[in-house]
């Protein structure tokens, strides 16, 4: 691995400094590649050693958790936000939106390019393929892939 350069290392800092205030809470080692889109920031909490790769998207209209030592891969999208499906209510003049956590466990590994749907938790340990869509609740210790998203092993 290459020695970082002082620039490097200075706009790495600068990057660490903006999101500790961005965010509600983010661990220790941290690592999150630019660039970083999410709604509020605050609402986000993040475990140490995490770490996002390039072009994450967080809508964080509510909680949303990572938990610690978790790998993303590039192009993550955590979608909190929830619309009406009566398009009567979705397109009224105030339209109404609800939101459900996402909660993401210890230790698991996001493929790149997956996407995360409102309410879901992803238990400790598991394994997501790239580009699943993850619909529902994933249990610990497991791999799933897939749009929907399913479990196809236990680990």
């Amino acid at each position: 691995m290459r020695a970082l350069q002082r620039h490097e290392r200075d706009q790495d800092d600068d990057r660490k400094t903006i999101l500790k205030e961005l965010l509600g809470q983010m661990g220790d080692d941290v690592t999150i590649l630019p660039p970083f889109r999410c709604d509020y920031g605050y609402l986000l909490s993040i475990g140490s050693r995490a770490f996002i790769n390039y072009n994450a998207i967080i809508l964080d209209s509510t909680p949303v958790t990572i938990g610690e030592r978790t790998w993303i891969g590039p192009g993550l999208q955590l979608y909190t936000a929830c619309h009406p499906l009566d398009a009567a209510t979705r397109t009224a003049e105030r339209p109404l939106e609800s939101a459900s956590p996402i909660t993401i466990g210890d230790d698991v590994w996001l493929g790149g390019g997956v996407i995360v749907l409102p309410g879901v938790t992803i238990g400790a340990e598991s394994v997501i393929g790239a580009g699943s869509v993850v619909t529902r609740d994933i249990p610990p210790r497991v791999v799933a892939v897939g749009n929907p998203c399913r479990v196809i092993r236990k680990l």
